[in-house]
């Protein structure tokens, strides 16, 4: 079944899912935690929207080998953006929540060393686990979110859009140069430290400090 954006309040976004706009290492920390390097501009990839599933449902990764978790938080883009300025970008975002990048580290590593594209490793189905989303105008400050993933009871990420290397009015920015983001689009921001492999069994709670607070765990 298709994936629905909803709002927190139980209503469905008007539009049809469409792509998952990401960005890597987006976080400095991050990017030395996996030996990369700090990039000087955003690296961008897409997944597809068959890769979104339920955040609140148990997370199915069976069967797929060593599955990393990046949590991240989520825009969903309600006006259509190409080329926009900042300020046009920061104005188009209708909601805001959480999201999982899963990632199959070890076929990206593999994939990476041989200059090939990386898609199957980052937009298999169920790859982008989405939490409902909290309206834009209400949440008081936006840019002084916080957020985190807790898994057993250990807090493994905590990330703030002010730690951020690319601001996102200037990411949203720069993605609508090269893809025009559409409403029902879904950007993710980028993952602080702290990643790491999915076990079986595994509680996850997920925490936004406008007001999203989610618990689900990994399936057995």
């Amino acid at each position: 079944m298709p994936f629905t954006a909803n709002f927190l309040d139980g209503d469905a976004f008007d539009h049809a899912l469409g792509k998952i706009v990401c960005v890597g290492r987006n976080y400095a920390d991050h990017a030395r935690e996996l030996n990369n390097p700090v990039p000087s501009e955003p690296l961008l990839f897409i997944k597809p929207a068959t890769a979104a599933v339920p955040l609140d449902q148990p997370i199915d990764v069976a069967g797929r080998g060593e599955v990393h978790f990046e949590t991240e938080l989520a825009l969903l883009i309600g006006e259509t953006l190409t080329a926009a300025s900042p300020q046009q970008a920061e104005q188009a975002v209708a909601g805001i929540g959480l999201a999982l990048d899963l990632t199959l580290r070890a076929v990206q590593s593999r994939l990476k060393e041989k200059g090939q594209p990386w898609e199957i490793a980052k937009g298999f189905d169920g790859a982008c686990p989405l939490s409902s989303f909290i309206r834009l105008n209400e949440i008081p400050d936006w840019k002084a979110l916080s957020f985190s993933l807790d898994i057993d009871g250990e807090r493994r990420q905590q990330g703030n859009p002010k730690d951020m290397l690319f601001p996102i009015p200037a990411l949203l920015a720069e993605m609508s140069r090269h893809f025009t983001l559409e409403p029902g689009d879904v950007v993710l921001t980028g993952t602080p430290a702290g990643v790491g492999p999915l076990i079986p069994g595994s509680e996850l709670h997920f925490s936004l400090s406008a007001g999203l607070e989610l618990t689900t765990a990994v399936a057995p």
